[in-house]
């Protein structure tokens, strides 16, 4: 995604990434696509199944390409997530852990560009723009389920941070993200048959508690290699677990940073509040890649702020019954029986 407001930076590109422009290949992921199962839904685009995950042509076409070709920096790292579970802050976050020693406060490209123009999905922006790959900031970000990421990546020595969040929040947001996409479809499609959607894990890259039990799995079995965080304890203890993630990423504050104050300088620039009141973030737009075609990539165009609503915990008290609640609550039980993970839900409608 490229946002109209802001330049793009001019950093070092991987040729290898310039595959997703040459049209034979494309074409031959677009053969793959057309014989897996499709299913018409209420995100917008038509979903597709692919290794037991719902996705679109164009994601699952970016998915199939860098299983191929995509080949990580030894220092990687790599922001794991689904749609709506705090992509945006994670980004935020990482992108100014990991360049705060070359970047100045009042130069932080975080003031100027969204967080999506800072740190690009692999699956997305570095197929169709290898240019926008920076590898002076080895910080990359997708949504691909890790049973689908590239053998590159799951051998290397790159580190994944992986957020997940309530899943009643996640579908609240992703409701209201939905509906930003493409206001005039609202009443073709009711908030009910969206909420059955999810349920049945069909929603972009779900099942949702498919992704994030592959994701929590893989942390137990390399804990070295993946930080498994949960929105609302980066919320709650927001200190503990910004320290906590310099530290896995290999950029540990120091006991003077410490002193200084720039742990707290990081929260501070990364809130929900600041990043939601800049002028690149609520007036600026994005432009959201959904295919290619032999013409060039197609584009749909959004607001910056859709990506800044309310950031916080238990919104969907607000527009879920109680009915609603406890439906997911016990989906979210049930697919987590004896993984040894639970989540911070709030069950008080």
């Amino acid at each position: 995604m490229e946002s109209t407001s802001q330049k793009n930076h001019d950093p070092k590109s991987n040729e290898k990434e310039e595959h997703r422009s040459d049209q034979k290949t494309v074409n031959k992921f677009k053969e793959i696509i057309s014989k897996i199962p499709k299913k018409q839904g209420v995100w917008v685009f038509d979903l597709y199944q692919y290794e037991g995950f719902w996705g679109s042509a164009f994601w699952l076409e970016g998915m199939l390409s860098v299983q191929d070709y995509f080949k990580p920096q030894p220092n990687q790292v790599i922001v794991g997530s689904t749609l709506k579970s705090g992509t945006t802050w994670l980004k935020a976050l990482t992108f100014a852990i990991m360049t705060r020693s070359h970047v100045g406060e009042s130069t932080n490209p975080l003031l100027t560009r969204l967080p999506h123009d800072c740190v690009p999905f692999i699956e997305v922006e570095l197929c169709s723009s290898p240019q926008k790959l920076n590898l002076e900031v080895p910080l990359v970000a997708t949504h691909i389920p890790y049973t689908s990421l590239p053998k590159s990546i799951i051998n290397s020595s790159c580190k994944i941070v992986y957020i997940c969040r309530d899943p009643k929040d996640v579908f609240v947001s992703l409701w209201h993200f939905r509906h930003k996409m493409n206001p005039k479809d609202m009443e073709d499609h009711p908030l009910e048959d969206a909420f059955e959607c999810f349920c049945q894990g069909l929603t972009p890259c779900g099942p949702y508690w498919d992704h994030l039990l592959g994701y929590w799995r893989a942390s137990l079995e390399s804990p070295e290699k993946i930080l498994f965080l949960k929105y609302e304890n980066l919320k709650n203890e927001t200190t503990y677990w910004v320290k906590k993630m310099a530290q896995f990423m290999g950029y540990p504050f120091s006991l003077e940073e410490e002193h200084r104050g720039v742990v707290q300088k990081i929260i501070d620039l990364c809130s929900f509040e600041n990043l939601s009141s800049l002028k690149v973030n609520k007036s600026g737009i994005v432009r959201l890649e959904i295919g290619i075609t032999q013409v060039g990539v197609n584009t749909l165009e959004l607001k910056n702020n859709a990506f800044f609503r309310k950031g916080m915990v238990g919104d969907w008290k607000n527009l879920l019954t109680p009915e609603m609640a406890m439906r997911l609550d016990q989906i979210t039980e049930q697919k987590l029986i004896g993984s040894g993970l639970t989540l911070n839900i709030s069950t008080n409608a």
